[in-house]
């Protein structure tokens, strides 16, 4: 039996993987009609302990 993706794991588009891409906003038009995603950025901020 083939299994069920759960529709809301996140997920990262094959090809995007620019910052630029990610940073751009949704439309007002595209808000309402829900064709947006939501995109949340990690950033690892290292200092050395020396």
């Amino acid at each position: 039996m083939e299994e069920k993706k759960d529709q809301h794991e996140p997920t990262i588009a094959t090809g995007i993987d620019d910052k630029e891409e990610l940073d751009q906003k949704a439309t007002p038009e595209e808000i309402a009609k829900g064709e947006y995603t939501r995109v949340t950025t990690l950033s690892l901020d290292e200092t050395d302990p020396s």
